[in-house]
């Protein structure tokens, strides 16, 4: 009687990078909702899972937004924080010295206001014992251009994704924001600089007003949706982006289980990252990884790899030839 081989969830994210992001698995829980990875370290095995973003961090300590900062919507949450985070030199400090000896690789996302701060933030995380890799959230300001988002056009966002890969070795990921007009676009030009691969979607922009206080819900007044309401959107954009890049592209946005991820999966991402659900239901993301081999097993699969892109015929066209 044989014994079936069980199916590989091995995903080589930074395949052409010397440092190398080799994955036991491609779940990953999202920035900002695993804390620095300590917080959940009593509640799941965080060694099982393929890798874990940090919360993100800024070069100078925030104290993040007023409260409240966090409200329920139908099929999802907004949430305004602000980036609170102890800075970049506190976080060397104290996160990394944790990471060094634990099994699961660390990726650090951060977050900056101009081009030459993400370089130096990038340069100061390069040779930190405990960091895997970089996430570089480009959907936020730049305060050289009035404020308008660097992740909604092409030049700026290319510009970023440049000067981070001059500054370091690691591994990069450049996070894409949902807001670009040609997501596709926004994509193709920093794959152009190097970068090892591209995660989508960050947030949409939202917001909730209580009609008895006839006020936002959120002290901000706007907020980033996340949750299942934002997964059709998420899905299309990892479609249209894997067909433009021949990067690793990370999926998120409203992955609650096993048909979720399988839905990014074949859309063309060869890894996911859980976020919202992480908040009410911890172990979600241990469970997709135990769900994501028995359902491959199932289907009688080698690898996880022998169903990423398989629903978009262009990215396999592409990958193929």
């Amino acid at each position: 009687m044989s014994t079936q081989t069980r199916a590989s969830l091995q995903v080589d994210l930074a395949p052409h990078n010397p440092r190398e992001l080799i994955l036991r698995n491609p779940v990953i829980p999202a920035s900002g909702c695993f804390g620095y990875g300590q917080e959940y370290s009593h509640v799941i095995d965080v060694q099982r899972l393929g890798a874990f973003c940090s919360k993100g961090i800024t070069s100078q300590p925030r104290a993040g937004n007023p409260m409240p900062r966090i409200t329920e919507t139908p099929a999802g949450m907004l949430n305004a924080i602000g980036l609170q985070n102890p800075g970049i030199d506190a976080f060397i400090k104290k996160y990394p010295p944790i990471w060094e000896h634990w099994d699961v690789p660390a990726i650090v996302n951060f977050s900056a206001d101009t081009v030459e701060e993400f370089a130096e933030m990038a340069r100061k995380l390069d040779d930190v014992p405990g960091v895997a890799a970089l996430e570089v959230n480009i959907s936020c300001p730049n305060i050289h251009a009035g404020g308008f988002c660097f992740g909604w056009d092409a030049r700026m966002s290319a510009d970023v994704s440049r000067a981070v890969r001059e500054a370091t070795t690691l591994p990069v990921i450049i996070k894409l924001s949902p807001g670009a007009v040609d997501i596709a676009e926004i994509a193709a030009a920093v794959a152009e600089q190097g970068v090892d691969a591209i995660s989508l979607i960050n947030t949409l922009v939202g917001m909730s007003i209580d009609p008895v206080t006839r006020r936002s819900r959120i002290a901000n007044t706007t907020g980033g949706l996340s949750g299942p309401a934002v997964k059709p959107v998420a899905v299309r954009q990892v479609y249209q982006v894997a067909q433009a890049v021949d990067i690793p592209i990370i999926g998120l946005g409203g992955i609650f289980g096993l048909n979720d991820a399988l839905e990014f999966f074949m859309a063309g991402a060869t890894a996911i990252e859980m976020g919202t659900v992480c908040f009410s239901h911890p172990v979600a993301p241990i469970q997709l990884i135990d769900d994501l081999q028995t359902w491959l097993d199932a289907q009688g699969c080698a690898s996880i790899m022998d169903i990423v892109g398989v629903a978009n015929p262009q990215f396999r066209a592409g990958k193929d030839s």
